[in-house]
Order: C-alpha cells, then sequence, then structure tokens
C-alpha cells in the first residue's frame, strides 16, 4: 500500500480523502475508542481546507 504524504500537499491521499491514517494491520488485542462523528467531520473539514489552499498555491504557480 503506497500511504506516503503527496508531493505537494505533503499529506496522504488517504487522509485527505478519508480523514484517517491507512489501517495497514488489526491488532484485535488493543481496544479503540470510536471518535464521534462530529469529530470525525471536522478533521475532514481541516484536511480539505488545508489541501485546497496548497492546491491553490499550486495553481496560482503554475499560472505564471
Amino acid at each position: 500500500m503506497n500511504n506516503k504524504a503527496h508531493l505537494v500537499t505533503r499529506v496522504p491521499i488517504f487522509i485527505a480523502n478519508y480523514g484517517r491514517e491507512l489501517m495497514i494491520r488489526i491488532d484485535i488485542r488493543k481496544k479503540r475508542k470510536m471518535e464521534k462523528a462530529t469529530k470525525f467531520v471536522e478533521r475532514m473539514r481541516k484536511v480539505q481546507e488545508e489541501t485546497e489552499v496548497v492546491l491553490k498555491k499550486v495553481q496560482e504557480k503554475i499560472k505564471r
């Protein structure tokens, strides 16, 4: 699996799309708490806004 950060956005594509880290292995011994939906939505918005800002900067740079 390719979970490296994108060269331009510096954010892994999986995080930009889904707002969370890609889980490659699942350790069933650890009990993880599920995050609340509102917290997840906030994280998604933040990642998408940051990605949008970076992409706009790159577009402006390419136009020059």
